[in-house]
């Protein structure tokens, strides 16, 4: 994040723009009005820096330094097995734009670029009394254009913890499989809930509640998602079987999948569940 709001803190300086950071880490770039808008009402535009930073497993990406590989698809910027950062990286460009455009006719501008957005708008609580003048904000988080959003996305965290005794060993001709469910959409656990994605935590589990009560299967490692505000896309488990019923885990792991690619039909097109 350091970077990132170095980066912004250049830019608006580069524009001789007053620009400042708040204890939070928060930037505030003003833009003073055009001639003959200097009694209009000041306007803060506001955006977040942070992103959700989601990765297909079998990518090797550092979020805090190799950039976003993207391209094109038809009128779509897409990102290669990873997010994108649009939100809110698009209301963060539309801002730059606006602070970079010397012809918009516009009344004082305030623009609020702040951090730590997506772990529970940290930057935003950190906001202290003065750092803004403006009444009238423009909050940029949205996901339509031409759409004029009122309200916003809530979350509940918790917390769930148990205590368990786990084996020492294997028991004695049992063999290990290591189940994978990939190729889920996933998503912002507020902003895209409505839509029916799958939850690779939740098919993951109905499929192992299964296989451990009917199949004398043992859990040896489960681990799925990233985020507190993102929907799973990927969920992994390790498992032993007698060795007997190794072709039974198969055949039942190829069931599952039949069965989820049934359930989101027309949602989910590329639902991966292998053994």
């Amino acid at each position: 994040m350091e970077e990132v709001t170095k980066f912004v803190m250049n830019f608006g300086k580069s524009l001789n723009l007053e620009t400042r950071q708040d204890k939070a880490g928060n930037v505030l770039i003003k833009k003073p009005a055009s001639k003959g808008y200097e009694s209009g009402k000041t306007i803060i535009i506001q955006s977040h820096l942070d992103m959700v930073p989601q990765k297909n497993a079998d990518v090797t990406h550092d979020f805090s330094r190799d950039p976003i590989q993207t391209y094109i698809d038809g009128e779509w910027v897409k990102a290669r097995s990873t997010t994108l950062g649009a939100d809110n990286g698009i209301g963060c460009a539309m801002m730059m734009a606006v602070l970079e455009d010397n012809l918009l006719n516009h009344p004082p501008i305030e623009a609020l670029f702040t951090v730590d957005e997506e772990v529970g708008m940290d930057g935003a609580f950190g906001l202290q009394k003065g750092f803004l003048s403006g009444t009238v904000m423009l909050n940029l988080d949205t996901e339509e254009d031409g759409d004029l959003c009122v309200g916003c996305a809530g979350g509940t965290d918790v917390n769930v913890s148990f205590q368990f005794k786990p084996d020492e060993e294997i028991e004695k001709g049992d063999v290990a499989f290591k189940i994978s469910l990939t190729g889920l959409k996933g998503g912002h656990s507020g902003t895209q809930i409505h839509l029916g994605h799958a939850n690779a935590n939740k098919l993951m589990n109905r499929f192992l509640k299964d296989v451990v009560r009917n199949y004398e299967a043992r859990l040896a490692n489960i681990h799925g998602g990233s985020l507190r505000n993102a929907i799973p896309r990927e969920s992994f488990a390790v498992v032993t079987i007698p060795e007997q019923l190794s072709e039974d885990l198969v055949d039942l792991v190829n069931e599952y999948e039949s069965l989820f690619r049934e359930e989101f039909s027309g949602i989910e097109s590329s639902i991966s569940f292998k053994a």
